[in-house]
């Protein structure tokens, strides 16, 4: 049985250069599911977001994530940082994916590394920081529910991170789809 592993954190966690290197690792297809939904949609989640709203960029998103579990074979999936505010969406990742990563971060962290990034449409507001702070207070708890694991991703390289999640995978209770 091939591994099927997502990954669930806040805008800047690292989802998608953490998941990229660990497919690799695993030699697994990497799919980005807020790539996959621009290549849908046509036009930049940014775009999207300005043209219809979240609402409907939400119901898109919950879509392509059923198709995504639905499909057999292994994987390493890169969420986006709202995909885990619905609770349909949560149930159908732990459903199809028996190994999620929360990539844990603080706002602090995640501002550090993002400041400068003007494709993020939740973030473009006047205090960045604290609309991370907003986001990190509500969304927390709902990347734990829908997490088997949590990996704090502070200081430790994308190697080491790809390493701690290798190390999580290996770990996993024997007879449990690796």
């Amino acid at each position: 049985m091939q591994t099927r592993c997502a990954l669930v954190g806040m805008p800047g966690s690292g989802k998608s250069t953490v998941g990229r290197q660990l497919a690799r690792r695993l030699g697994l297809p990497f799919v980005d599911l807020d790539q996959r939904l621009e290549q849908r949609l046509g036009t930049s989640i940014r775009d999207y977001f300005d043209q219809h709203g979240e609402a409907a960029f939400r119901d898109h998103e919950a879509a392509l994530l059923a198709e995504l579990a639905a499909q057999p074979g292994g994987m390493v999936l890169s969420t986006g940082g709202g995909a885990m505010l619905r609770e349909d969406n949560r149930a159908t990742l732990r459903r199809g994916f028996p190994h999620v990563m929360y990539l844990r971060a603080s706002p602090d962290e995640i501002f550090k590394r993002i400041k400068h990034d003007r494709t993020r449409p939740l973030l473009q507001v006047d205090d960045p920081l604290a609309r991370l702070r907003d986001l990190y207070r509500a969304r927390d708890p709902l990347y734990r529910e829908a997490a088997h694991y949590v990996i704090e991703t502070g200081r430790p390289t994308v190697h080491t991170l790809v390493n701690m999640i290798m190390m999580q995978l290996e770990m996993a209770a024997p007879g449990d789809p690796v």
